[in-house]
């Protein structure tokens, strides 16, 4: 087998190649910065959510695999907890140590794992999506909202109120274009009608267009990501992600028993880069900003190099 056939290279070498297309497009100045807020809408609100409805929409719950989850958020909550421990108790560290163990799956992770691994292991993709944002993005907002209640007891002002803020992100992150149509095409499967082919065949081809544009996408948000003066600790971010993550997330599936290509999809989705959500938490409680966009874009430049390791290293194993 030539090099260039290989699996591992095989699947990615189009996830690289759309990446830096649209890298050229960012540097080129093809590609707006309003262009790019209308792009990320149309595939956030539409083309993201078809593809998630038709692929959940014929899952039956008795069939779904929940060992995942069980594996998965613990390895990812031990080491957001360990990282902010780490570097103190404070509304950068916790924006940081949040950049650490947020993986962009959405954006790489669905089209890379179908390229690699087929379509069926998507589900187990999507499996960990559904409650990705969900889990760590309120145990974020809770844990910064508790930093920003002592800051203000330390400064003699109102605090405001923690369990208020958890429901507020706990509601976000579940009525949001990612979770919502996986849980409503999982609730639809289990009726057993099936897709009529007037409806399926619209959302398929909105579901095939979601790959490219996202990798597009993200290659022109690259092209704008500054990395001047935070280039340490953003490594430092980039190495809890790309290579610490993946490494815990392995041991606890194979912890739980785990094997074959579940166990490889969870180990790629914990070897992702960093999403951009984080970056929103950053924005939102003014703090560590070009940090966190520094660190995405560094640990989307280097997984081009990380994710390959795992990749193979994954094939070996399995």
């Amino acid at each position: 087998m030539s090099l260039a056939s290989h699996p591992v290279i095989a699947s990615l070498t189009p996830v690289v190649l759309l990446i830096g297309m649209g890298f050229l497009a960012g540097r080129l100045g093809w590609i707006r910065d309003a262009a790019v807020r209308d792009l990320s809408n149309l595939v956030f609100l539409l083309l993201i959510p078809a593809l998630l409805f038709r692929t959940m929409s014929g899952v039956h719950v008795q069939a779904l695999d929940l060992r995942p989850l069980l594996a998965y958020f613990p390895a990812a909550l031990l080491l957001l907890g360990v990282s902010i421990g780490w570097r103190g108790f404070n509304r950068s560290s916790v924006v940081m140590a949040l950049g650490g163990v947020f993986s962009n799956m959405v954006m790489i992770g669905i089209t890379l794992v179908e390229l690699a691994y087929g379509r069926d292991a998507v589900v187990t993709v999507l499996t960990l999506v559904s409650v990705h944002a969900l889990i760590l993005l309120t145990v974020g907002s809770v844990v910064l909202e508790l930093v920003v209640a002592r800051e203000a007891r330390e400064g003699g002002g109102r605090a405001p109120h923690v369990l208020r803020t958890a429901w507020t992100a706990f509601k976000g992150a579940l009525i949001h274009p990612i979770p919502l149509p996986i849980l409503s095409g999982l609730l639809y499967a289990q009726t057993g009608w099936g897709l009529p082919a007037v409806v399926d065949k619209p959302l398929q081809l909105l579901g095939n267009a979601f790959g490219p544009l996202a990798l597009v996408l993200v290659g022109v948000t690259l092209a704008r990501t500054p990395l001047g003066g935070h280039l340490r600790p953003a490594l430092w971010i980039t190495l809890s992600k790309n290579l610490v993550l993946p490494l815990m997330v392995g041991l606890s599936a194979w912890g739980w028993g785990i094997t074959g290509v579940p166990l490889t999809v969870m180990v790629v989705c914990a070897a992702l880069p960093m999403g951009a959500n984080v970056f929103l938490f950053a924005q939102r409680y003014e703090v560590a900003q070009e940090l966190t966009t520094a660190a995405m874009g560094l640990s989307t430049a280097l997984a081009l190099f990380t994710l390959s390791a795992v990749m193979l290293v994954m094939s070996v194993l399995n």
